[in-house]
């Protein structure tokens, strides 16, 4: 277990997301002509989206790294000497966490809601300085 493995549900979308805000700045005057807000949001959006992926892709790293140092012959399994109660903790850390399998899903539905709000807020903003 020497290796580290690259969950690649997590960086798939990182990628993606990566491309799309690159894409976003550089076509900004073309694509958000007089929609400064809208911009913004969209920044907002990928950006946060980009952070709940990557730390989730950073962790699941992290966990790899802590159980591959309980194999100690590093012939990639876990035999009786190397089976210990931190190497059972850190296994399951690995293994048993949904939240992280799934960020890039629930990402989604975080960063619209964050995003919603900064547009919200924004909009409101704009009527405050419209009225004075």
């Amino acid at each position: 277990m020497n290796n580290l493995n690259v969950p690649y549900h997590l960086l798939i979308p990182s990628v993606i997301c990566l491309f799309l805000i690159l894409l976003l700045i550089y076509n900004r005057k073309n694509v958000f002509k007089d929609k400064k807000l809208l911009f913004h949001t969209s920044i907002c959006f990928l950006i946060f989206y980009l952070l709940i992926v990557e730390t989730a892709m950073i962790t699941d790293t992290l966990y790899q790294w802590k159980l591959n140092q309980f194999d100690l012959n590093n012939d990639g399994f876990f035999n009786k000497t190397e089976l210990t109660k931190e190497q059972k903790e850190a296994s399951f850390k690995l293994t048993n966490d949904v939240g992280r399998n799934f960020s890039f899903i629930s990402g989604l539905f975080v960063s619209g809601l964050f995003s919603l709000t900064i547009y919200i807020s924004g909009l409101f903003i704009k009527k405050l300085k419209k009225r004075v």
